[in-house]
C-alpha cells in the first residue's frame, strides 16, 4: 500500500479524479474504521457460528444486564435524509418553475429547491449559459463530473468537441443557449429515474418557455428520448425533426449524438455531422445564421 504522502502533486489528482469519476462522493467517514477489528470480530463470528450456542448462567446474565444499565444511552445523531421523488416533489418544481417570470428567477428557484434527491449529491447546480436571445437552444442529457466541478454545462473534454462542433456550422456557445435536461449530477452518472425526471421536467420546460427558442438540438440519447417520448436509441431518433412542446410554444427540434458519445466512438462523427448539417439548414432558413 502506498501512502498519499508518497505521492506527488499530479500523482495525487489523478487519484482523486479517478475517484471522482467513480461516481465517489465522500472520502472521509464520521469515524475511523478499524478494519483489523472487524476482520477479527468476521473470524470470532465464524468460530462462534460453528460452537453450539451455550446458555449463560444466571451470575452471567445479571452481570450483563448491570453493564448494560450502568453504559450511558449513546445514540448516534440521525442524518439528513434526501428527498423522496414523489408526486408532491413534482407539485412543488411545477410551482417554483411557473413562479419564475425570467430566466434569472427560475435559475434562483431552482438552486432553492430541494424537493430532488439528485441535488442533494451533487457539487452544482447546472443551469443555462449563453445567449437566450439568439432564437437557438442546445440542450444535453445530464451534467457530468466536469460540469459538475466547473458548474457549467458541456465542460471537459465533451464540452471542446462540443465547441469544434458549433464552430463548423458557424455557431458559438457564448452566442447560443446551451442547457441540460437535469440541473443536477447523478451519482456516479448514472440514468436519472423516471421519479428524478418528472422532478426536473417542470424547470427545463419553463426554461424553454421563457427563452423562447426558435429550433432546438438535442444531445444524446437521454434527452431524445425525455423530449420524444419514444424509446428507441438515439441512432432511431436522431436526424428526424420533431417538434416538442413548452408551455404554449411548440419548438421544432433534431436530435444527434452527445460529444462524450462521439469521443468513446468516433467512427459515428460522421453521423453526427450530417445531423449537423440539418441543423444548419433550418438555422438559415429562419435567418439565424448567415446564409
Amino acid at each position: 500500500m502506498v501512502s498519499v504522502n508518497e505521492l506527488s502533486p499530479a500523482e495525487l489528482a489523478a487519484l482523486l479524479y479517478f475517484h471522482a469519476e467513480a461516481g465517489v462522493e465522500w472520502l472521509l467517514q464520521e469515524e475511523a474504521v478499524d478494519r483489523f477489528a472487524e476482520f477479527e470480530a468476521m473470524k470470532a463470528a465464524r468460530r462462534n457460528a460453528a460452537t453450539p450456542p451455550q446458555s449463560p448462567t444466571p451470575p452471567e446474565r445479571q452481570a450483563a444486564a448491570q453493564r448494560q444499565a450502568a453504559a450511558p444511552a449513546e445514540r448516534a445523531a440521525p442524518r439528513p435524509q434526501p428527498a423522496i421523488p414523489d408526486g408532491e416533489a413534482v407539485q412543488h418544481a411545477r410551482f417554483a418553475a411557473e413562479s419564475a417570470r425570467s430566466l434569472a428567477e427560475l435559475k434562483t428557484a431552482i438552486e432553492a429547491f430541494n424537493g430532488c434527491n439528485l441535488k442533494h449529491s451533487a457539487r452544482s447546480t447546472i443551469f443555462a449559459t449563453g445567449n437566450a436571445a439568439s432564437g437557438i437552444m442546445v440542450i444535453g442529457s445530464a451534467p457530468g463530473a466536469d460540469d459538475d466541478r466547473e458548474g457549467t454545462p458541456f465542460a471537459g473534454r465533451g464540452g471542446e468537441l462540443l465547441n469544434r462542433m458549433l464552430a463548423a456550422i458557424g455557431l458559438d456557445r457564448d452566442a447560443i443557449l446551451l442547457t441540460q435536461v437535469i440541473p443536477w449530477r447523478p451519482p456516479g452518472n448514472r440514468v436519472a429515474s423516471v421519479a428524478e425526471m418528472e422532478i426536473c421536467r417542470p424547470f427545463i420546460e419553463r426554461q424553454i418557455a421563457l427563452a423562447e427558442p426558435k429550433v432546438i438540438l438535442l444531445f444524446g440519447n437521454f434527452a431524445a428520448r425525455f423530449f420524444f417520448g419514444e424509446n428507441d436509441t438515439i441512432h432511431g431518433l436522431r436526424g428526424k425533426w420533431k417538434e416538442i412542446g413548452a408551455g404554449t410554444l411548440t419548438i421544432p427540434a433534431i436530435a444527434t449524438l452527445h460529444p462524450q458519445d462521439l469521443l468513446t466512438a468516433p467512427i459515428n462523427k460522421r453521423l453526427a455531422w450530417s445531423d449537423l448539417l440539418a441543423f444548419q439548414a433550418r438555422l438559415k432558413s429562419l435567418d439565424l445564421i448567415r446564409k
